[in-house]
């Protein structure tokens, strides 16, 4: 069976937004979704209890107030990944498993990077986080391979629309040492190495791809198809959208050695919502 996964940024959901992206990620088919854009606010908490009470593995770091970060939900054993305790700077926005593959440990990593604007502060803020990033990428390095899923908040050099005057040099070069001293390749590009997609949009001509999957080379010879999911983007009949981005699916040739027994996450949830029953 393939190893399949989805990375989508569910935008801090209010508790209504939940229930609706609940319905949408129960019916999905991976069995990895790493959420990015969470919050510890009600949404996100009833998402995770969710998934919980349907028996998956569920991975949310404790979120400070105001702050936003990852989770990650597995229909597979999982085991957390060194990588959450590594990272000493807005910790919440990364997450890591370690899954059991029957050609030997994944290790899956989620991570929302700080966005910016022109402020000091902010900018002074993601080049601290990412510098303390790939410290430790480098400190938890290990010999299995590694699977980085998430809003990455920067764009390729090569990026169309090029966007330039949006983007500094370090954002930039983030986004090439996750190759070039990671040795971690963008998936999608390997297969699709002219495409134009885009996974976020400020109007329909000016989208960006801030949404990504990399891997180890080892996962390479794996990997059988990364691709976007825009139909997260789209407006419902009720001019609603389940969220502002695009997802993101991969599927490898590795099968998984402990599948969860899980259930409906939302019977699961309707049911955490019935009161207890009385005698009297």
């Amino acid at each position: 069976m393939p190893l399949t996964l989805l990375t989508i940024n569910v935008g801090a959901p209010s508790i209504e937004r939940a229930h609706r992206q609940l319905r949408w990620l129960a019916d999905r088919p991976e069995d990895v979704l790493v959420l990015t854009e969470t919050k510890a606010a009600t949404g996100s908490h009833f998402l995770a209890e969710a998934f919980t009470a349907a028996g998956y593995s569920v991975t949310f770091p404790e979120h400070p107030v105001g702050e936003l970060g990852v989770m990650i939900i597995s229909r597979l054993a999982a085991t957390v990944d060194p990588i959450g305790a590594a990272m000493d700077y807005l910790p919440a926005r990364v997450a890591g498993i370690v899954l059991d593959t029957t050609d030997g440990p994944l290790r899956v990593v989620g991570t929302y990077v700080p966005s910016r604007d022109a402020t000091l502060r902010k900018t002074e803020r993601k080049k601290t986080w990412i510098e303390r990033f790939h410290a430790a990428l480098d400190t938890t390095a290990s010999g299995a391979p590694l699977l980085l899923l998430g809003d990455l908040n920067v764009l390729e050099p090569t990026h169309r629309p090029a966007h330039r005057g949006q983007f500094a040099p370090f954002e930039y070069d983030f986004y090439t040492a996750l190759t070039d001293r990671h040795e971690l390749a963008d998936l999608f590009r390997h297969l699709h190495p002219e495409s134009i997609e885009h996974s976020w949009a400020r109007r329909a001509d000016l989208g960006y791809r801030y949404d990504h999957a990399h891997g180890s080379p080892a996962l390479l010879a794996k990997l059988t198809s990364c691709d976007y999911v825009h139909e997260t983007r789209q407006p419902m009949p009720d001019g609603s959208r389940l969220t502002d981005h695009s997802g993101l699916t991969v599927k490898m040739t590795l099968t998984a050695s402990t599948p969860l027994l899980t259930s409906d996450p939302i019977a699961a949830a309707t049911a955490r919502d019935q009161p207890e029953p009385t005698l009297f």
